[in-house]
């Protein structure tokens, strides 16, 4: 596929043709990813759970999300590549700056940021130097300790319009992406609809602007017990990997995934 940039997914937007992100921790399943049309790929600081077997994403570090970028960059074949900033990594405006600049070098193309309106002057500074910026939004893994747990975010009315007001907000900012992680699927919606950028969700309902899963997650791989509401098993009815990744493309672009019951209510 031709090289997938910011210009492409605020096209995609504007189209309403939906965008597929995927994660990707190294370079045999990025060139998987790519064969099968996913658009991100999406360093996530999940490897954390995933490749290191730690029970968060608060151990990662900015050293292993660059090593696993470079890797995915090896691999890619014209996806965009989005980077996670780890727990940290963003917390002052030199610490962002300099953790950015890392993993820009390392390969990516945009990095991610998870927080709220706080953010605001930190991705001010990041685009006025050329570094896009995905905001995560919402349920923050690396504020698990402080929502006290993996709880859906913004179902109450004051939390909503902070949410509502903290993406408008970044956008005007200069931030080039959302990404809305377990948000009440008519707030999602709302938010998706307030903002001029591209929208992700994950547990945020079918009305963003596009979907992301992890990896292990839509290929029915787990060290524990529970899956997540907003996870569907693409590998379960197909007969190898590729096939799996791109029956996950097909269902995100058709619609298809996420249905209502992946989603949340207020």
């Amino acid at each position: 596929m031709p090289d997938v940039t910011l210009t492409t997914l605020q096209s995609l937007k504007q189209k309403g043709e939906k965008i597929v992100m995927l994660t990707s921790y190294d370079a045999i399943f990025a060139r998987i990813a790519c064969a099968a049309g996913v658009e991100v790929l999406l360093i996530g600081d999940s490897l954390g759970m995933v490749l290191q077997g730690h029970d968060s994403t608060l151990p990662v570090t900015i050293a292993d999300i660059a090593y696993h970028t470079a890797s995915v960059k090896r691999g890619n074949q014209g996806a965009l590549i989005l980077a996670d900033l780890p727990f940290m990594a963003a917390a002052t405006e030199e610490r962002i700056l300099a953790n950015s600049t890392t993993l820009m070098q390392a390969g990516a193309h945009m990095v991610k940021a998870e927080g709220g309106g706080w953010l605001t002057p930190s991705v001010r500074l990041l685009a006025e130097r050329g570094i896009p910026v995905c905001v995560h939004l919402g349920l923050t893994p690396q504020a698990v300790n402080i929502f006290g747990g993996y709880k859906v975010q913004g179902r109450h009315e004051a939390q909503a319009k902070k949410m509502l007001e903290d993406a408008q907000a970044l956008e005007e900012a200069g931030a080039a992406m959302l990404l809305l992680e377990c948000v009440p699927s008519e707030l999602a919606n709302r938010i998706t609809q307030a903002v001029r950028i591209p929208v992700i969700g994950i547990g945020a309902g079918a009305g963003t602007d596009g979907q992301v899963l992890v990896l292990h997650d839509m290929l029915g791989l787990s060290l524990g017990s529970h899956t997540p509401k907003f996870v569907r098993n693409f590998m379960q009815d197909q007969h190898d990997i590729p096939a799996a990744i791109g029956a996950y493309v097909k269902a995100v672009k058709s619609g298809e995934f996420p249905a209502v019951e992946h989603g949340f209510n207020a």
